[in-house]
């Protein structure tokens, strides 16, 4: 409703106002975690694995996608979205790394690596809504539904979206308490815990917002939601950094966030290359092959990072 009536187009509306607000179980659980619990380990985990989880919900909406392989149907647009998550999640890798040498460096409890975040997320904002700028009036054109939202009103439309983004927050919070109560009770890491339990749980709105999408026909905002819910989802580790209110976040990281993170890059990669290579072969199966390359390097992700943990 919000990319019809403001005509932002829903490639935006999808990369940054839904991702955002499906990305807000992150942030609630994450500060939680981080300023009440003092679990950086298990808010960075909860981010990456979401990561990972919004790579592989492809998949699902791949078979969820009737006319076809999902990924060879959305306008290339989404690469911009693929090639800047590539460019953050580089930077989570480096801070992992290099997070203790520079663990002091920052501005108003900001490191230098969320920094660094912050400004290529809000350059990458820019250069996504510039993009679908440019092609709004076609994405209106292509995808309107045969649905009239024209007894709704914005001011509606926009209550109604903030009164869930509320809800959600609220759940967010609860939620952290129980993922730390899952680490102490079963001896899991931190990490773990986060990147599998968590991660899956703050990810059910993207896989509630992508596959409601698909069923109206808005394939590219549901694609919009993945990729931009994972740009989201690293700048607010940024915010983690400043509630941590020690300035050592990056350097309390395990190498397990680290190693989720490039395989979020690897990941992102596949989709990157499908949206390129859309005369890929069929497989003998309703899922694409990029469908099965993201699930099974999901499934390889969780079980390396049990092994680390």
């Amino acid at each position: 409703m919000l990319a019809d009536k403001t005509g932002l187009g829903r490639a935006w509306v999808g990369a940054l106002l839904i991702a955002g607000v499906t990305s807000l179980p992150e942030l609630a659980t994450g500060v939680s975690a981080v300023a009440w619990l003092g679990q950086p380990n298990l808010a960075a985990g909860a981010v990456m694995g979401s990561c990972l989880f919004n790579l592989a919900l492809i998949a699902m909406m791949d078979l969820a996608y009737q006319p076809g392989r999902i990924l060879a149907k959305v306008h290339d647009g989404h690469i911009l979205s693929g090639g800047l998550g590539i460019l953050l999640l580089g930077m989570v890798a480096m801070g992992v790394l290099v997070g203790a040498q520079y663990s002091g460096v920052g501005i108003l409890g900001f490191g230098l690596i969320s920094i660094l975040i912050l400004v290529i997320y809000a350059i990458g904002a820019r250069m996504i809504s510039t993009v679908e700028q440019a092609r709004q009036i076609e994405v209106l054109d292509q995808e309107a539904q045969a649905g009239d939202y024209a007894h709704i009103s914005a001011r509606k439309a926009w209550l109604v979206f903030l009164f869930s983004a509320v809800a959600v927050v609220g759940l967010g919070i609860w939620l952290s308490t129980i993922g730390d109560r899952i680490a102490t009770t079963t001896g899991l890491s931190a990490s773990f815990v986060g990147n599998l339990f968590l991660a899956t749980s703050t990810s059910l709105p993207e896989i509630a917002v992508s596959l409601a999408a698909i069923r109206i026909g808005a394939i590219d905002m549901a694609i919009a939601n993945v990729l931009g819910s994972n740009m989201f989802n690293i700048a607010i580790l940024s915010i983690y950094d400043v509630a941590d209110g020690k300035a050592n976040f990056w350097a309390s990281l395990t190498n397990a966030n680290g190693f989720a993170a490039v395989m979020a890059m690897m990941m992102t990669g596949v989709v990157i290359v499908s949206l390129m290579y859309r005369l890929s072969p069929k497989t003998p199966f309703r899922v694409s092959w990029d469908g099965i390359a993201l699930v099974a390097m999901y499934l390889g992700s969780i079980v390396m990072l049990y092994f680390l943990g």
